[in-house]
């Protein structure tokens, strides 16, 4: 099988195949580093319990869009 064929044949997957094929491709291309893998879960975690305990408010996406679009237009 050729590298047009193999294209090809994955294109034809249902999305969620194809969203994990990309994934183990891109995998073998940057492996994942566990120190930084760990340090993004504790980002994660951290920014989860501010949200769950009140401390910080989220701001809806179409808000934080329209702030930036603002910005770049200045």
């Amino acid at each position: 099988m050729n590298t047009a064929d193999l294209i090809a044949e994955a294109a034809s997957l249902p999305l969620e195949e194809r969203a994990r094929l990309v994934d183990s491709l891109l995998q073998t291309l940057n492996p994942a580093d566990d120190s930084i893998t760990a340090a993004w879960l504790a980002v994660a975690r951290r920014r989860l319990d501010d949200l769950d305990s009140g401390r910080v408010e989220a701001i809806p996406g179409d808000q934080v869009l329209e702030r930036v679009r603002a910005r770049l237009k200045q």
